[in-house]
């Protein structure tokens, strides 16, 4: 048994020693839909004095790296992607006599770590994979507002499937992502929790240049 799987390692070593890999650079963007509960802020008499809501569409832009090991017909795709993504929030004032609406917008950052597995027919890609998520931070115009706090957890994991085309050194790939949890708890505003959705999904579409 121990010869065997000796054996196997060997082979295994061999094959990605012999195996074409290639390195580049790729950039795209994606659509997401992060829907939540509606929220709103009353005050001591239950007058409503703001309501919070998040739009349902919200776009990102990423840059990174990717590696291609290929083995005859199967290939290993790792990357690392810098991730961006935007949130556009609708904020209501109904104080002081007048009814006021306002679009902030949120910008949260993250390291994207797919592990893309696959079959290549000819120009034509088919992969699935396991994908990590780093928060590395966000910025937002609702920070100047009192009790203001995004609730990220710091790793996040998740799925990509899709297929690409490849033309020369240029690869091509759409994918749909999806998630196994939660962003995070949300957001929490003037004391009041605003939940994500369990298990939010986007679309994603990139270009990458191999050397």
């Amino acid at each position: 048994m121990k010869n065997l799987l000796i054996l196997a390692i060997a082979l295994l070593s061999f094959q990605f020693a012999n195996a074409q890999v290639k390195i580049g650079l790729k950039a795209g963007m994606s659509t997401s839909n992060i829907s939540t509960d509606q929220l709103a802020i009353r005050n001591i008499d239950n007058v409503k004095e703001l309501g919070l809501s998040i739009e349902e569409a919200s776009y990102g832009f990423h840059f990174g790296i990717v590696t291609q090991a290929r083995i005859r017909k199967f290939f290993i795709q790792p990357e690392a992607v810098l991730n961006t993504t935007q949130v556009n929030y609708v904020l209501e004032d109904f104080t002081e006599g007048g009814l006021g609406k306002r679009l902030v917008r949120d910008n949260y950052h993250h390291l994207d770590i797919p592990v893309m597995l696959g079959l290549k027919l000819g120009p034509l890609r088919m992969m699935a994979g396991p994908v990590a998520h780093m928060h590395l931070g966000s910025n937002s115009e609702l920070d100047d507002n009192s009790g203001f706090d995004l609730n990220f957890d710091k790793w996040t994991y998740g799925y990509q499937t899709g297929i690409g085309l490849d033309v020369w050194k240029i690869m091509l790939d759409v994918r749909y992502e999806g998630n196994f949890n939660k962003l995070g708890d949300g957001i929490t505003f003037l004391d009041r929790d605003f939940s994500f959705d369990e298990s939010p999904g986007k679309l994603v579409a990139s270009l990458s240049y191999t050397f």
